[in-house]
């Protein structure tokens, strides 16, 4: 059976660029998203970015998908006007743009709240309502910047260069703001009282990387309170990621066709990964830890696994992990990962013939059903009258509001 869990559920998005990822995972799970955009050229999101497919960014693609969309020019008050009938119509306002533009049009969260209390407001923001950066432009990597998760280099020709993986705050936000408001929503539906949330996607991006931050932060204390692994000798090394450049037992190695990442650092996964290659000599005369033993620091060691790794490709040592029960993990890219057969067998692609790209699914499976797809996204406005005549605009009024500009 095919389900939307959100069935039912009415969701008003105001939203730019990537905070409009909040609405996707809402209308991924089956909620009613509208999206209100300026006439025109709607949400830019459209023209920014790379790559573009079929003269739209993949940006777009993405993220305006399951959204219905409406032109509407909330500068105008019949555009507010309207746009307070679509609100009050809602149980969830996504509010992603520049602080005030909403309240100024008299459609702030205040204002609506108390005309409709039950209403969840999530406003989403660079560095959230409050503090000396709240009004500071910026875009994705800044907040990935400002937490610590950007690593400056330089370049051959001696520029300096920042180097991301990937943007988390941009992106995990929309998995943090939606937990929140679903929270929000089953207790509107228990009392009645709505809330509003205010959503930093710099603060999401620090909160990814607790382990690190907090890490830092503890060994500002002594060390004879703060130590490192006993494992490991006791040694304070770089907290986070950072810190296994010097482990050998859980450190990444070449395989004869890619890289693997090697993770035997309990005692029974490195004796079971000693025996299934055959090589008991590899376990040395030292006691090993029961757990989080990374061989800290043993050259000898590394240089044995560096040669032994590159004996088999990285399927054959994923092979020997599943059957040695070994934590052996295949090092992919994005441009290797759909080739993976663990993705391929977990993952169906939402096809481009419909979608207008290749684009990934929200990874939610339900066990003996399957999630709705969610639709492609719109064009700007496609929607329109549809859902202002959901709401008893007449096709009179329609073509009025039209030719005064209002509409898209």
């Amino acid at each position: 059976m095919t389900v939307r869990l959100l069935e039912g559920v009415r969701v008003v998005e105001f939203a730019l660029l990537e905070a409009g990822g909040v609405g996707t995972v809402l209308a991924d799970l089956g909620a009613d998203v509208v999206k209100v955009e300026r006439p025109g050229g709607g949400d830019y999101i459209r023209r920014v970015g790379w790559p573009f497919v079929h003269g739209v960014s993949l940006m777009h693609h993405h993220l305006g998908r399951g959204k219905r969309s409406v032109a509407l020019d909330i500068q105008k008050p019949e555009g507010a006007r309207l746009a307070e009938r679509i609100i009050g119509a809602s149980d969830i306002v996504i509010e992603g743009m520049r602080p005030g533009v909403l309240t100024r049009r008299g459609l702030g969260a205040e204002a609506m709240r108390a005309r409709h209390p039950a209403l969840i407001w999530c406003t989403v923001s660079g560095y959230g309502m409050t503090g000396p950066y709240a009004t500071l432009a910026a875009h994705g990597v800044a907040f990935d910047a400002w937490a610590g998760g950007l690593k400056v280099g330089t370049t051959e020709q001696g520029f300096t260069t920042g180097e991301l993986s990937v943007t988390l705050g941009t992106r995990v936000t929309p998995l943090l703001a939606a937990t929140a408001i679903l929270a929000a929503t089953l207790r509107a539906r228990r009392t009645g009282q709505g809330c509003a949330l205010d959503i930093a996607q710099c603060e999401a991006a620090a909160a990814v990387d607790w382990l690190t931050i907090e890490g830092h932060r503890a060994h500002l204390r002594p060390e004879t309170e703060v130590t490192g692994n006993p494992a490991d000798g006791g040694i304070r090394r770089e907290p986070g990621p950072a810190g296994m450049g010097d482990s050998v037992r859980y450190q990444v190695y070449r395989s004869a066709d890619g890289h693997v990442l090697f993770m035997a650092t309990e005692r029974k996964f490195w004796e079971q990964f000693c025996r299934a290659i055959d090589r008991p000599d590899l376990l040395g005369d030292r006691e090993s830890e029961e757990v989080a033993d990374h061989a800290l620091g043993d050259h000898r060691l590394r240089a044995e696994l560096t040669e032994v790794f590159l004996t088999r490709s990285t399927a054959e040592w994923v092979e020997v992990g599943l059957t040695a029960d070994v934590p052996i993990a295949p090092v992919n890219s994005p441009a290797t990962l759909p080739g993976d057969p663990h993705f391929a067998a977990r993952t169906t692609w939402l096809p481009a013939e419909e979608y207008g790209a290749d684009l990934l699914p929200l990874p939610v499976h339900l066990v003996g059903d399957e999630m709705a797809r969610p639709t492609p996204a719109a064009a700007p406005g496609r929607h329109t009258d549809e859902v202002l005549g959901d709401l008893g605009v007449s096709a009179d009024e329609l073509a009025a509001l039209r030719e005064a500009g209002v509409l898209g």
